[in-house]
């Protein structure tokens, strides 16, 4: 034992040795092994050691790092089970036409990506032919997450099947219109091709968390009885530079604690990202490798071509594999474009060892080796680390794929730093590609500049392999496929009680909202495909009324005894629970909702999620996985609690929100509504049903503030189109009473909580200074705009469409004022279209700690503020005198 050995102190110290003899023995033999054989022996048989404690059993911590050779080795690799040369002639089709329909778009500038998909090509395809479930079987099949960059080789495979056609090639990135073809989106977007792609993936770090979810989700459908799933599995194809994203890390120990096997993620090794290197002075698969087995995940490396397997047969000493584990990835980048001499004299010239066993191998050997032998570009050795992923059980599995970004592509692309930018190959460039994938393609065909498209024919012995072969994996994929199935209207009674209004009860609208929400969960026939979610806030929402009764989803079920058991509302989970109650994450709960909105196509099976959350961290910090969600056609209702800049009191400035809507008005998908009632709440939420799940349902989805401050809701007005006005996004909820008949008149727009100031508002201003002031509901300043947005666009085509906002307000006499809980621009969406003079206060600024009172005085949104506000724009007509802004001010305090 070494002197550092034995005076390090160990957390095994305080355990009681039991035979304190024996260990020092083993101790003694681990020095004996490495003075006399080395370091590396030791080591070696250290990890023996482990191995064979892990077979058997043993509790011990798995070591985090292996070395950097394959998982899997030669000798134990599964025979292959398809034609590997007509798998090969496949390929070389896919990888040219991609190649040609990037080229031929770059003629006007159009750009793609070559790079990528010419590294990858062989994970795909292998997937492809022998892995990927179709949903032609169940309906569900495999999820199937498209790295973004490598879509041209997707849309090269869907023309070799038959799925797209030249023409369609030739309108990749193409979409204005134009052509009576489709134009193919750049990446993969499922709203603009719904019936190939399924998920949006090329804003990188998404689709890793979403890939994760979806698998989570896939087991909550099938312990919730709703569909078996056992057959689905999740396929994420990444790039090894992608998973510099937070989102691409931020859920591994969630898939590892709950054991998705149903999981694979599968990392395009090849050392690059969009600039460089991915880890120049360091070695990015080793870094993988250790968080992910970390996080508990089955790690596959598959990083040798069999073209290896000779030099470490002849790596006695193991000194190969210790020059392997040093050599930096921005040098092996570097080995992978020089020629021998120079991997002779910089890689194995680092020691005599190293020396002695180049001296054995050629030059051609070491080029092949160091310059494209990687298992990523082989497809058996891509099929063993499938195959690995997919025996495993109990554990998710990362497959780290070694390739050549560029590879096929000649030396101009291969390994090259810049090649993610290069969108082009030449005519020169093309012959060398032909020559290497030995394609039947003459000389004559090259010559006019314009490279063209291939197809062996649609009867050709590859077309018909194919399509025999997706055959048997239950039909084309990728693929998107949207089952009609419409939800029964639930029972009118939970919407008839919002309209009822509380009484003399002081209730929140976000109370409002989860008691409308948990009557609807108790529905017969759709209550179950409620999906509620929530990041660790449930009890802020007052949503501890559904844990006993819904349960919080869980793997494990409950296997502890929660604390708070002898109380009615108890934590309660269960393997059936209905309630995502995600931690204190966002992220994590948009991939949940993702999965959940759009379940209806993924599986055939619609659900309804709602995700609450914590106003200001919704659409300020997931507003990318939204834009996302969009994109994946998903449904279901967002709802931003605790809203509003100066509702939360004494909460400050990182959660008072004063944005939201703003951003929201941004997503073309999203209905944004600011409610300011209990009984508008039910007509949005009953109409976002009908419009989301019903016999016509539509592509979009409804984002709801809701407020945490208590107030007496008042029953449903009855007068004709209040409900119109309620989802078009403006109504007048309360006339005024004018206190003369020639009062000067205004009318003040309020969304949301600022109702309530106007309403006092309204009082100030007929008693104090007596002006008439009528108040409007502005229940959604968005909707108005699209409204008006429309109507503007079908003048121009010269149609006749007044928009709705300018109706409602024809013949108000007055100016008008809007306010809101909001910073100015949201209600100023709509005031190009407001034909009075048109003025708004709301909460621009941070945020800041104070009472509701002092914050909305601060702010200048309180009743005062808008009876000054008010008598300023009157006066500016002339209609009260000029001193009475000023009067009112020093009266208020203001």
């Amino acid at each position: 034992m070494t002197d550092l050995a034995r005076t390090r102190p160990s957390a095994l110290d305080q355990l009681p040795d039991r035979d304190p003899e024996e260990t020092a023995e083993w101790g003694a033999s681990l020095d004996a092994v490495a003075q006399a054989a080395g370091s590396h022996r030791a080591s070696y048989l250290m990890r023996r050691t482990l191995e064979r404690a892990e077979s058997t059993g043993l509790a011990l911590p798995p070591l985090l790092e292996s070395d950097y050779v394959n998982t899997i080795p030669t000798a134990a690799e599964p025979a292959f089970p398809g034609d590997e040369a007509m798998e090969s002639r496949i390929t070389a089709w896919n990888r040219w036409n991609a190649a040609a329909m990037v080229t031929r778009g770059s003629r006007d500038g159009l750009g793609g990506h070559i790079a990528t998909f010419a590294s990858a090509a062989w994970l795909y395809e292998t997937g492809f032919q022998h892995f990927f479930r179709g949903k032609e079987a169940d309906g569900s099949g495999d999820q199937l997450y498209i790295q973004g960059h490598a879509s041209p080789g997707i849309y090269a495979r869907a023309f070799l099947d038959g799925r797209l056609t030249e023409h369609h090639l030739d309108h990749f990135r193409r979409e204005a219109g134009g052509s009576d073809v489709p134009g193919l989106p750049s990446y993969p977007h499922p709203r603009r091709m719904p019936w190939l792609w399924e998920f949006p993936t090329v804003s990188m770090g998404i689709g890793p968390i979403s890939a994760i979810y979806q698998a989570r989700f896939n087991r909550y459908l099938a312990a919730r009885g709703i569909k078996d799933t056992a057959d689905s599995h999740v396929w994420a194809f990444l790039g090894d530079g992608e998973m510099d994203e937070p989102e691409s890390t931020a859920a591994l120990a969630l898939a590892g604690r709950e054991g998705l096997d149903n999981l694979t993620f599968v990392i395009n090794c090849n050392l690059q990202r969009l600039d460089g290197p991915v880890r120049a002075n360091f070695k990015i698969v080793q870094e993988l490798e250790a968080q992910f087995r970390a996080a508990g995940w089955n790690v596959v490396k598959s990083l040798w071509g069999s073209a290896w397997d000779e030099l470490f047969a002849l790596d006695t000493s193991g000194a190969l594999v210790r020059r392997l584990r040093e050599v930096p990835d921005g040098q092996f980048q570097t080995y992978a474009t020089r020629d021998a001499a120079y991997v002779r004299e910089h890689f194995f010239g680092a020691e005599p060892e190293l020396a002695r066993l180049a001296q054995q191998l050629t030059d051609a050997k070491l080029t092949e080796c160091f310059h494209t032998s990687r298992a990523g570009h082989e497809p058996r050795k891509v099929y063993a680390a499938y195959r690995a992923a997919m025996e495993h059980k109990g554990a998710p599995t990362v497959v780290l794929a070694q390739t050549v970004k560029g590879w096929t592509l000649g030396p101009g692309f291969e390994s090259r730093n810049a090649n993610h930018q290069m969108k082009k190959l030449t005519g020169k460039e093309f012959r060398a590609m032909r020559d290497l994938l030995e394609l039947p393609i003459p000389d004559s065909k090259l010559d006019d500049g314009l490279v063209p498209y291939v197809h062996p024919g649609p009867d050709s012995p590859e077309v018909r392999y194919l399509q025999e072969r997706r055959a048997a994996l239950g039909g084309p994929a990728p693929a998107r496929k949207v089952h009609a199935v419409a939800l029964p209207e639930p029972s009118p009674k939970p919407f008839e009680a919002l309209a009822k209004g509380s009484g003399n009860q002081e209730i929140a609208t976000t109370m409002a909202f989860v008691r409308l929400v948990k009557d609807l969960m108790r529905d017969k026939e759709t209550g179950r495909r409620w999906v509620p979610i929530v990041p660790d806030e449930a009890r802020t929402f007052g949503m501890e009324s559904l844990f006993p009764t819904a349960g919080i989803y869980s793997p494990l079920g409950q296997t502890y005894d929660p604390v708070d058991r002898d109380q009615l509302l108890y934590y309660k989970e269960a393997q059936n629970g209905q309630i995502l109650n995600e931690g204190i994450t966002e992220a994590g709960s948009m991939a949940d909702f993702t999965a959940a909105a759009t379940s209806y196509a993924t599986h055939g099976e619609p659900m309804i999620p709602f995700y609450i959350f914590y106003s200001m961290f919704g659409w300020q910090r997931t507003a990318d996985q939204m834009w996302a969600l969009a994109d994946q056609l998903g449904r279901g209702f967002l709802i931003g609690a605790t809203a509003g800049r100066t509702t939360m009191t004494g909460e400050g400035l990182q959660h008072a929100d004063g944005h939201s809507p703003l951003i929201a008005s941004t997503n073309p998908a999203a209905l944004a509504y600011d409610p300011a009632f209990a009984y508008e709440i039910g007509v949005i939420v009953r109409e976002g049903l009908r419009r989301m799940f019903g016999p016509e349902a539509e592509d979009i989805f409804y984002y709801l503030t809701v407020y945490n401050e208590t107030k007496v809701q008042p029953p449903m007005p009855e007068g004709e189109g209040v409900e119109e006005g309620i989802l078009k996004g403006l109504y007048r909820y309360q006339e005024a009473t004018a206190p003369a008949e020639d009062s000067p008149r205004i009318q003040l727009l309020a969304s949301g909580t600022a109702i309530h100031w106007a309403l006092e508002a309204q009082k100030l201003l007929a008693d104090d200074w007596g002006v008439a002031a009528d108040v409007w509901s502005a229940t959604s300043w968005s909707e108005l705009r699209r409204d008006a947005l429309s109507c503007d666009a079908a003048q121009l085509k010269g149609e006749d469409r007044v928009p709705y906002v300018t109706r409602a307000l024809a013949g108000a006499p007055g100016p008008v004022l809007a306010v809101s809980d909001w910073m100015r621009a949201v209600p100023d969406q709509i005031s190009q279209w407001v034909e009075q003079d048109w003025y708004s206060l709301g909460t621009d600024g941070f945020g800041l700690s104070d009472t509701r009172e002092a914050a909305r005085r601060h702010f200048g949104v309180d009743a005062p503020a808008i009876v000054v506000a008010a008598l300023s724009r009157l006066a500016r007509k002339g209609v009260v005198r000029a001193t009475a802004p000023k009067e009112a001010a020093e009266r208020y305090g203001i």
